[in-house]
């Protein structure tokens, strides 16, 4: 009898804590949306990003007109002129997958560019949210826009606004998802 009513005292316990929880969410990408240093971030990247995909897409063009004219001319070349030319294009495909991965790859300059432009703004998001966290004793915020699948969010506990007040920005209704 001792261990049932333990048992029970053990779940309402349980319930009454859980209920006693704060929690609230975010949407971090409508926050983002918010502030303009991100937007013209974003469209920086996007540029550079652009530019780099434009340089790649010349350097292939370039490989394939070798490789067509190799094409072309391999009948009337001899054994050491085809390997001579074999070997300038692999090493151009060589040199601009290096470039992709210098561009484009993990650690790459795109990475470190998007660091260097974004994580400030996304540093300030974050510290505006711990504030709120802290200022209205919440136990728990979740972020809407990222990785965490939410099925349903009650709008009473969401704060994204809330936070664009605290980083000095007005709401806009029409950037909501």
């Amino acid at each position: 009898m001792k261990k049932v009513i333990f048992v029970i005292s053990l779940i309402i316990g349980s319930v009454t804590l859980a209920s006693a929880q704060r929690l609230a969410y975010v949407d971090s990408e409508y926050i983002l949306k918010h502030i303009p240093e991100y937007t013209a971030a974003q469209k920086q990247l996007d540029e550079l990003s652009g530019n780099w995909q434009a340089q790649v897409d010349k350097q292939y063009e370039e490989i394939e007109k070798l490789y067509q004219a190799y094409q072309n001319d391999q009948v009337l070349l001899n054994e050491d002129m085809r390997r001579r030319r074999e070997d300038e294009i692999v090493n151009k495909e060589k040199e601009v997958k290096e470039f992709q991965r210098q561009k484009f790859g993990f650690e790459g300059d795109l990475f470190k560019e998007r660091t260097r432009l974004i994580q400030p703004i996304q540093d300030r998001v974050s510290k505006a949210i711990q504030e709120l966290a802290k200022n209205e004793s919440l136990d728990l915020i979740l972020d809407k826009g990222s990785e965490v699948a939410i099925v349903f969010a009650n709008p009473s506990l969401d704060k994204s606004n809330e936070i664009i007040t605290k980083l000095g920005l007005k709401p806009n209704p029409s950037l909501a998802n």
